[in-house]
């Protein structure tokens, strides 16, 4: 990343992106613009909360204890979510090279214990030293608006593939050669690796004298 700078009268400011492929560029920008996007809102909403995933182990323990109190398959279904909320701190840990299972219980066990509720409700991956850490005095926060919208949008997608009964099937893509994603058929395919191995299929790769079990000999 370079920063243009010497601009004394400038209201704005300039990233230029660099690297060795479009992925790695498309891949920059879009952490960038994510990283922008959430300082703006921090600027705009004055309300926030711990980050490394503290506020999903919370919640993950808070519905594992109400799952208690719930009989029938509703239970399993409360025990789901709550599994799923530890999704987050589980990818933050393996995403920083450490092991995600010891991460996961040390959450557990300090967002369970019972004498330090309070001083354990913020505590939350810590990505720099393998570990925990209290992520509000560490100063790890995010929006409350942009985790409320997340959690929101994610049940809401949740739902959406519960409501599905029934999938259309395309019948041709059921066919014997039918053509792949590309558009290609399985007869092109096959001329296609015909023409590259010389026309002559394995013997064209053997060499021009074809017999390419007898040159081995």
């Amino acid at each position: 990343i370079q920063r243009l700078s010497g601009c004394p009268m400038a209201k704005t400011a300039t990233l230029v992106l660099r690297g060795g492929s479009e992925q790695f560029i498309e891949e920059s920008h879009r952490s960038i613009h994510d990283a922008l996007m959430i300082v703006k809102r921090g600027t705009q909403e004055h309300t926030v909360v711990g980050g490394g995933g503290a506020v999903e182990m919370e919640l993950s323990r808070s519905l594992r204890a109400a799952a208690l109190d719930i009989r029938g398959k509703d239970q399993l279904v409360v025990l789901s979510v709550a599994r799923a909320l530890e999704v987050i701190p589980r990818q933050l840990a393996m995403n920083s090279g450490f092991d995600a299972t010891d991460v996961l219980n040390a959450l557990r066990k300090s967002h369970a214990d019972p004498t330090n509720l309070q001083a354990g409700l913020w505590t939350g991956v810590d990505c720099d030293n393998e570990g925990i850490i209290d992520t509000f005095q560490a100063h790890i926060w995010e929006p409350a608006l942009n985790k409320a919208n997340a959690i929101a949008a994610a049940a809401e997608a949740a739902c959406q593939i519960l409501q599905i009964d029934e999938t259309v099937k395309n019948p041709n893509s059921q066919q014997p050669g039918a053509a792949d994603a590309s558009g290609v058929s399985l007869a092109e395919q096959q001329q296609r690796t015909s023409a590259a191995m010389g026309g002559r299929g394995m013997a064209g790769m053997m060499g021009r004298g074809g017999r390419g079990v007898r040159r081995l000999k």
